[in-house]
């Protein structure tokens, strides 16, 4: 990419959006709006209202956002429509509760403009503010875990993973399938980033709770619970062979776990008495195959789909890179 973003000495970031998201934040979407238009001038500030039941949308517009309404509920569906809808050379996702600081956007985009990232991730957590702001007890042990588990399924550590705060290019942008309805976006987006390569910068940022009166819209346990869904959800799409593998290893020991002592009592005595153990000894070693076979045809097929969206990624960069 490489665009500069400045203007005859002055920054301008006319080639910039602003992604918004927002399900009832009319408390403090005013505030996020004219920080964003503050931080970021010249740049398109869309604030996509997601079924508000209170004034988001009239104040956002009213605060010169681009306001559209996503009528399908949920997070993922509306960052999907943003990037289907919405032609930018780069992109900063930030929610609308106003837990984020506007002026660090300059310094998420930066990555991009100098050509080191394609996705840019606001670390809420190195410098300590989310937990000194978080009041929700199980907010950051749910990040660390998701962290932990995706460090060891793709071997890639991230700070933190479920930042609302981010940023990308167009790139990036236009080859992101997005599957997750809900809140589980960030960690897709994550996963997706690692997997196929992309470059991931991570800048800290300050954290700040959100204001009196501002409610969160996360439930901790079943927006959790779908979180880790979709981290194993995508495990078994992206890594096919490592979780077969992994099933196909403890059926087979399970298996001569079982098999070995009837096999040795078969040796000694000549008789099989524990006839049901030898059974399900031998239905475990074959249901182990099984799940071998399955890892190596979807890895086949994982390998081919990978080898197509690299190339619709070169095509995607012949038309915007040129």
């Amino acid at each position: 990419m490489g665009d500069s973003f400045d203007n005859q000495g002055e920054k301008n970031y006319g080639n910039v959006a602003v992604l918004i998201p927002c399900y009832n934040e009319a408390l403090t979407i005013a505030k996020v709006v004219d920080d964003f238009h503050a931080a970021l001038p010249g740049a398109t500030v869309y604030v996509y209202d997601n079924n508000s039941s209170d004034e988001t949308a009239s104040i956002a517009a009213e605060h010169g956002a681009t306001v559209v309404r996503e009528t399908r509920q949920g997070k993922g569906n509306v960052v999907r429509q943003m990037l289907r809808d919405i032609d930018a050379d780069y992109y900063v996702m930030v929610d609308g509760d106003d837990t984020y600081p506007a002026e660090a956007a300059p310094a998420l985009l930066a990555p991009l403009a100098d050509g080191t990232a394609d996705m840019v991730v606001g670390d809420r957590l190195s410098n300590g503010t989310y937990g000194a702001e978080n009041d929700r007890a199980f907010h950051g042990f749910g990040n660390n875990l998701v962290r932990v588990l995706i460090k060891w399924i793709y071997g890639f550590e991230f700070s933190d993973v479920m930042t609302g705060y981010r940023s990308f290019n167009r790139v990036f942008a236009k080859t992101m399938p997005v599957l997750s309805p809900g809140f589980e976006i960030e960690t897709e987006l994550s996963i997706h980033a690692v997997d196929k390569g992309w470059r991931i910068v991570e800048v800290p940022i300050d954290y700040r709770d959100r204001p009196e009166g501002s409610e969160s819209k996360l439930s901790t346990f079943s927006d959790g619970m779908k979180v880790l869904r979709t981290i194993m959800s995508l495990f078994k799409d992206y890594r096919p062979m490592a979780l077969f593998g992994w099933l196909t290893l403890i059926l087979v020991v399970l298996g001569l776990a079982f098999g070995i002592p009837v096999v040795a009592e078969f040796a000694a005595t000549g008789l099989v008495p524990r006839l049901p153990t030898a059974l399900l000894a031998v239905a475990l070693v074959l249901l182990g195959m099984l799940s071998l076979v399955c890892g190596l045809v979807l890895d086949t097929v994982v390998k081919g789909t990978r080898k197509q969206y690299e190339l619709h990624v070169i095509e995607v960069y012949e038309r915007y890179c040129r």
